[in-house]
C-alpha cells in the first residue's frame, strides 16, 4: 500500500453495498484501512459485513445508515466521522429508462450531498468519485448548467448518461470551490471478479450476454470496430485504494479500463463459444439498430451510445498503475469466469452460494452445493440440478448436471468415463443417481469403487418398465420438450401442476438448446442392450445399495425379485410418488437418503 500508513487511513464509502462499493470495501479492509460503509438499510449493512468476513478480511469495518433525502444524512450528525481521511463515492443509480428528475436526484443530488458532508470533516484529505468512461472529462466551468443545456444533454444522451455527465461536472466544480482535494475515476463497463467471476450487476453488457446465452439475438450488435472496454471489479477496487493514498492523484481524473478488451463483436463471439451457445454471424451496425423497432433488437436506446469506436485517454491511469505495481488480469480469462458466474446464477434469476460452472475433464459442468461433498447427486431426465436443490439442502449435498443436461456442456453418456472421475471426490462419497443419473452413479462406482461409500438409485430407469414418452420418435420428443410450458411439464412428470415453479429453470434449459440433447439421451435410455448391461453391472456391484421408487412408478417385477435376494440392499417405496419424488416428496426422499447405508458385503 502506498501513501499514509494503514492505521492513519480512515475511509467513508458511499454506495458500499453495490458491485464496486463492496469490492472496494473489501480491498480497503484488506489494506488495513479503517472503513465506515454508508448503507441505506440495516439489512444491507449486515449483508455487506457478512460478505466481507466470508472472504477472510478481518480489519476494522462498521456500517452507518445514510438517508440522502433527510436534512441530516446520518442520524447523530457528522461528529462521529471526525477521523475520516478519505471518502469514496460509489453511490448513485445505474439504470436505464429513468425520468430526468429521477436520474438527477439519484446521481447529481447525491454528489451535492456528499460534498456538503465532505466540507465539514476536519481530517479529510481526499474525495474519490466514480464517474464513467463515456461521461468523464466534463468542464467544471460550465456549472451550473442552464436549463437549455441540461435538456439538450439529457435528450441526446438519455437520462442516466446525462445525469452522470452533469454529476461529473458538478463534482469537480463544487470540490474545487470548497477546497476539497478530489480524484475522479472513469471506469469502463465493470465485469466480475477476475478469479471468481462474481458480479451482481445485470444490465449493460451482462444483459447482452444473457440474451446471447438464451438465443434471443439474431445478430451481434455493432460493427467490427465497436469498442466496449471492460475492467474487472477487483482491479478497479485496487486502483481506487491506491489512488486514494497517492498524493499525485489529487486533482486528477483517470480512465480505468483494459485496453486489451476485444472489439465488441469479437468479445461476444469469444464469450458465446466459451458458453457453448450458437453465435450469430450477422453483425448489425449501430445505425441499423437505431432504425429498427426495440421489440426486434431488444436493445435499450440508452445503451446505444456505448457502442462506439472511440478510444480513451488512459495514459495517466497506466502511469499510476505502474507506480503501484497494478497489472490488469487476463481479459479473456476474466470474461470467461464472469460469464460462467452469470450463467451459473441464471443471470440473476437464481440466488444463493455454491452455484458454479467449472471444467471437468474438458466438459463445462454446473454444480450446486459444497466443493468437497460427502453426498453427490446426479439428476435424471429431463430435469436439472436446480430441481434437486430442496433435497440437497436438507442433506448438505451437491448436485451436478450430467454432460449435455441442465447447465452443463458436453455430449452426454459418451463423456462419462472421463467426466465422472473428474467430478468425484477422492473417497467416502455417497452417490445418489436419479433416472438416467442412476446409470451415471453406477458407472462411477464401477470406475472408482474405492471412492464410493454407498449408492442410492432413485427411480432407476433400467430397473423399471419403459414409460411411453421414451417410445416416441426422437424428433417428436425434442419438439415437445422445446415448446412445453412449466405447468404442462409438471403435469406430465408428476400428474399435477404443483412443480411448475421448480421446473421453470428446466424449461429455460430445454428451450435454449437442451431439448435435442435430452431427447437423444431418452432415446439411448430406451436401448434394451444398455438396460441389460446396467442390470448386469448392478449385480456385480458389492457395496451398500439402496433403491428408491415411487409407489406409482414401481420396479419391474422380475428385477424386484432379484434385488430382494441381494445382500446389502434396501428397496424403499415412497407412497403416492411417481418417477420424480424429489419434486413431489422432497422431505420424504431426503429422509430416506439420509438413513444409514445397508450393511455392505465384505470385500
Amino acid at each position: 500500500m502506498s501513501g499514509a500508513e494503514p492505521t492513519s487511513r480512515h475511509a467513508l464509502v458511499f454506495g458500499a453495498s453495490g458491485l464496486v462499493g463492496k469490492h472496494l470495501v473489501l480491498q480497503l479492509v484488506r489494506a488495513g484501512v479503517s472503513v465506515v460503509a454508508a448503507v441505506r438499510t440495516a439489512e444491507s449493512g449486515s449483508t455487506l459485513e457478512r460478505w466481507v468476513r466470508e472472504r477472510e478480511a478481518r480489519g476494522e469495518l462498521r456500517t452507518a445508515l445514510v438517508d440522502f433525502a433527510a436534512p441530516e444524512m446520518f442520524a447523530g450528525g457528522l461528529s462521529q466521522f471526525g477521523s475520516i481521511t478519505e471518502i469514496h463515492n460509489c453511490a448513485g443509480l445505474y439504470r436505464f429508462g429513468m425520468s430526468i428528475e429521477e436520474a438527477r436526484e439519484a446521481n447529481v443530488g447525491i454528489v451535492e450531498r456528499i460534498l456538503e458532508c465532505a466540507a465539514k470533516l476536519p481530517r479529510l484529505q481526499r474525495v474519490l468519485h466514480v464517474s464513467g468512461y463515456r461521461v468523464g472529462g466534463q468542464d467544471p466551468a460550465s456549472v451550473p448548467w442552464s436549463d437549455r443545456h441540461r435538456s439538450k444533454v439529457y435528450v441526446e444522451a438519455g437520462a442516466y448518461e446525462g445525469s452522470k455527465m452533469e454529476s461529473d461536472a458538478v463534482f469537480q466544480a463544487l470540490a474545487t470551490e470548497r477546497g476539497i482535494p478530489w480524484t475522479v475515476l472513469n471506469p469502463s463497463s465493470v465485469i466480475g471478479h477476475s478469479v471468481s467471476g462474481e458480479s451482481d450487476q445485470l444490465i449493460g453488457l451482462a444483459s447482452t450476454i444473457g440474451q446471447l446465452y438464451r438465443g434471443e439475438i439474431a445478430a451481434l450488435p455493432g460493427g467490427r470496430d465497436v469498442f466496449l472496454p471492460v475492467v474487472t471489479v477487483d482491479y478497479l477496487a485496487a486502483f481506487m485504494e491506491r489512488a486514494a493514498g497517492d498524493p499525485a492523484a489529487a486533482g486528477q481524473a483517470y480512465w480505468v479500463l483494459d485496453e486489451d478488451t476485444p472489439a465488441l463483436g469479437d468479445l461476444l463471439t469469444h464469450v458465446g463459444h466459451h458458453l457453448e451457445v450458437a453465435v450469430p454471424r450477422l453483425r448489425l451496425p449501430v445505425s441499423a439498430i437505431r432504425r429498427l423497432p426495440r421489440w426486434l433488437t431488444k436493445a435499450d436506446p440508452e445503451t446505444l451510445s456505448f457502442m462506439s469506436t472511440d478510444r480513451y485517454p488512459t495514459g495517466s491511469a497506466r502511469t499510476l498503475a505502474a507506480r503501484h505495481g497494478l497489472v490488469h488480469p487476463n481479459v479473456l480469462a476474466s470474461l470467461e469466469r464472469w460469464a460462467d458466474y452469470l450463467a451459473a446464477h441464471r443471470f440473476g434469476e437464481a440466488a444463493g452460494t455454491g452455484r458454479r460452472v467449472a471444467s471437468a475433464a474438458g466438459v463445462r459442468t454446473f454444480a450446486l452445493g459444497a466443493e468437497e461433498p460427502r453426498l453427490l447427486v446426479f439428476p435424471g431426465l429431463p430435469i436439472n440440478a436446480d430441481t434437486w436443490a430442496g433435497v440437497a439442502d436438507r442433506l448438505s449435498g451437491t448436485v451436478v448436471d450430467l454432460p449435455g443436461l441442465g447447465l452443463s456442456g458436453g455430449r452426454g453418456a459418451v463423456d462419462w468415463d472421463t467426466w465422472l472421475p473428474a467430478v468425484m471426490p477422492s473417497a467416502g462419497v455417497h452417490l445418489v443417481g436419479h433416472s438416467i443419473g442412476a446409470a451415471a452413479a453406477l458407472r462411477a462406482a464401477q470406475l472408482n469403487p474405492a471412492a464410493v461409500s454407498s449408492l442410492t438409485l432413485v427411480s432407476p430407469f433400467f430397473l423399471q418398465p419403459r414409460p411411453a414418452l421414451r417410445a416416441a420418435p426422437r424428433w417428436m420428443v425434442a419438439g415437445y420438450l422445446r415448446t412445453v410450458s412449466a405447468a404442462r411439464l409438471s403435469t406430465r412428470l408428476t400428474g399435477t401442476t404443483g412443480a411448475e415453479v421448480s421446473l421453470a429453470s428446466t424449461v429455460m434449459d430445454l428451450r435454449r438448446g437442451g431439448a435435442k440433447r435430452v431427447a437423444a439421451q431418452l432415446d439411448q435410455a430406451a436401448s434394451s442392450r444398455w438396460r441389460a448391461d446396467l442390470q448386469d453391472a448392478l449385480l456385480h456391484y458389492d457395496g451398500p445399495l439402496r433403491v428408491v421408487v415411487g409407489a406409482r412408478d414401481p420396479l419391474d417385477t422380475d428385477v424386484a425379485g432379484i434385488l430382494a435376494q441381494r445382500p446389502a440392499t434396501e428397496v424403499v417405496t415412497i407412497p403416492d410418488a411417481g418417477h420424480h419424488p424429489h419434486l413431489t416428496h422432497p422431505a420424504q426422499l431426503a429422509e430416506v437418503i439420509s438413513r444409514d447405508a445397508p450393511q455392505p458385503l465384505r470385500r
